[in-house]
């Protein structure tokens, strides 16, 4: 039998997760086709954000979005309190990473509910992806959020999922990257460059009302949020704060988000009571309000060590009119210019990062000048609307052009190979 979000219904859970500031409209037009997304569902973090706004706003591009979890979690969860309003969300959850049961299930899922066009999100749910589209012959669509080959600092897990992903590749009908960065890597791999698409992430753009401005010579209060994991960079943030306290910089440090692992915990608190740090780290955990977090921070730390896309605290912060210290890494850059919405330091460097963070906090940039910029380039170009509609864009040349050579409002030769938002217009860029 099918299992549905509605088991996991009563279970309580507060997770970080950004919310529309009003309620959706109605989808202004009729939906013409339905998707369903293959995710692992077991945290609420990034890459589930990108596909909790995608489940939102792909209806007001006539696409229908729901999903099914492989590793049932937190994603689920949050899905059913939305109450089906950002999609359904099913379960076929899957007790090892090569157990195949989930393929039968997400084979009747399609056959049951007329999926027309499968999307993964992960090298997990590209295997299954995969072996379902054999199945049923609907084609598939892969979501970049990062390189499988330097995902985590676990070498052989990166290795087994990079094959696996390589592997799955074989038979997916298109490559949606959230990056540019991305999308030459997937193509340094080998994929055709007219099979690979840049969709930047995006959010809403929620700008919390702020009761404190930070002056240079008073306290700065920085922010990390992430799930935190050692890819995260937590460990370079408490040397480059200590550096700072060192040099009498009143700065402090606020950590917004889970753990992922007991173990990396245990070894960040014996890193702050070595620094003598423990007054000037805060803890915040989970919070379901992460607008009203980036209001009590003056700037936004992501010191990044490698396997970011476009990070999307990256832009929620750019959303909320907060400043983004954050690494050369991936696709950040693309987001963040330094020196103009943000501040670029060398990834793993504590001392670069501490430069950085000095730089804004002694008022060589204007803290107001940089914020309003960080706001203006997210509603300009990383919109949760111009995302969902790049991505609605690329599931109708597959819907409509089995061929691949034709679009629904282009012609010829032309192929899409990338969507941006420019001014509040979306912005399809095409190849001859």
């Amino acid at each position: 039998m099918l299992q549905n979000q509605t088991e996991l219904a009563s279970i309580p859970v507060q997770v970080p997760v950004v919310l529309p500031s009003k309620p959706a409209a109605s989808p202004p037009c009729s939906i013409e086709a339905s998707v369903l997304h293959v995710i692992n569902g077991e945290y609420f973090s990034g890459a589930e954000r990108v596909q909790s706004h995608l489940g939102r706003c792909l209806p007001n591009f006539g696409i229908a979005a729901d999903f099914v979890c492989v590793k049932p979690g937190k994603f689920p969860q949050i899905m059913a309190e939305q109450n089906r309003q950002w999609g359904r969300c099913h379960l076929a959850p899957m007790k090892s990473r090569f157990d195949l049961r989930a393929v039968f299930r997400i084979r009747d899922l399609v056959r049951a509910y007329g999926y027309e066009l499968l999307h993964a999100h992960t090298p997990r749910t590209a295997m299954v992806a995969s072996a379902a589209s054999r199945l049923t012959g609907v084609p598939w669509v892969y979501h970049v959020h990062s390189p499988a080959a330097r995902d985590s600092v676990h070498q052989w897990s990166n290795r087994i999922n990079s094959w696996m992903e390589r592997a799955s590749l074989l038979s997916c009908s298109h490559l949606i990257t959230v990056s540019e960065s991305l999308r030459l890597d997937c193509i340094a791999k080998g994929a055709s460059e007219d099979k690979v698409t840049v969709v930047h992430n995006g959010v809403p753009s929620i700008r919390p009302e702020r009761i404190h401005h930070p002056v240079v010579g008073g306290r700065w209060v920085l922010g990390m949020v992430a799930l935190m994991r050692p890819r995260k960079g937590l460990e370079v943030v408490l040397d480059a704060l200590n550096i700072l306290r060192d040099e009498g910089l009143d700065v402090v440090l606020r950590c917004i988000g889970p753990f992922e692992t007991s173990e990396y915990e245990t070894e960040i608190n014996e890193q702050i009571d070595r620094l003598n740090l423990r007054r000037y780290v805060e803890r915040v955990g989970f919070t379901d309000d992460v607008p009203g977090e980036l209001a009590k921070v003056d700037a936004l730390v992501l010191p990044s060590l490698f396997g970011e896309g476009l990070p999307m605290v990256v832009l929620e912060a750019m959303a909320a009119a907060v400043p983004v210290i954050a690494t050369r890494v991936e696709g950040t850059p693309e987001a963040v210019t330094d020196g103009v919405e943000g501040l670029l330091a060398e990834p793993r460097d504590a001392v670069s990062l501490a430069k950085k963070i000095r730089s804004l906090v002694m008022g060589e940039y204007d803290w107001t000048t940089m914020a309003e910029a960080a706001h203006q380039r997210q509603t300009q170009s990383f919109s949760d609307l111009s995302m969902a509609w790049g991505t609605a864009e690329v599931y109708r040349k597959l819907i409509d052009s089995p061929d691949m050579d034709r679009g629904q409002q282009h012609s010829g030769d032309a192929r899409l190979t990338h969507v941006s938002q420019q001014n509040n217009f979306v912005a399809a860029g095409f190849r001859d």
